[in-house]
């Protein structure tokens, strides 16, 4: 699972993150056949609100919130993908972190890629196979 590379980055929106968050899962992925039903159930289900969906190549990124620490997004899934999540852990440096993960033994699966000011995202398959996102400066 990952964020489809059609995602543009927007001059209008930056991030700044949250300080005391490192190695906290702040952001969670999930992609969705339905995402506008899998938006309807988890607000009345979770209480989770949501920001006005933001465009993408594939449909829209319904952005939520669950505390002021995380949230996440739901998405299309693309045409071969499993309906499922991806984890983002907060970390200090999105660059340093991918690079300390791989050298660790992680197989990268998406470089490090800014996709908006302040946010940088990656993503590595860590020993035994789970897919993490990384997300920071």
């Amino acid at each position: 699972m990952t964020m489809p590379a059609d995602r543009q980055e927007s001059p209008t929106v930056s991030h700044t993150p949250t300080p005391g968050l490192d190695g906290w899962i702040t952001h969670t992925d999930l992609a969705s056949r339905d995402p506008a039903a899998t938006r309807t159930w988890a607000a009345k289900v979770f209480g989770w609100t949501f920001m006005p969906p933001m465009p993408m190549g594939a449909g829209e990124y319904h952005l939520f919130a669950y505390t002021d620490q995380g949230g996440g997004g739901i998405r299309q899934t693309e045409p071969d993908e499993t309906p499922g999540a991806l984890p983002y852990v907060h970390v200090a440096d999105a660059h340093a972190a991918f690079a300390e993960a791989v050298a660790a033994g992680a197989e990268p699966v998406r470089q490090p890629e800014r996709i908006m000011e302040g946010v940088t995202i990656a993503i590595v398959r860590a020993p035994g196979g789970v897919m993490i996102g990384i997300s920071g400066p």
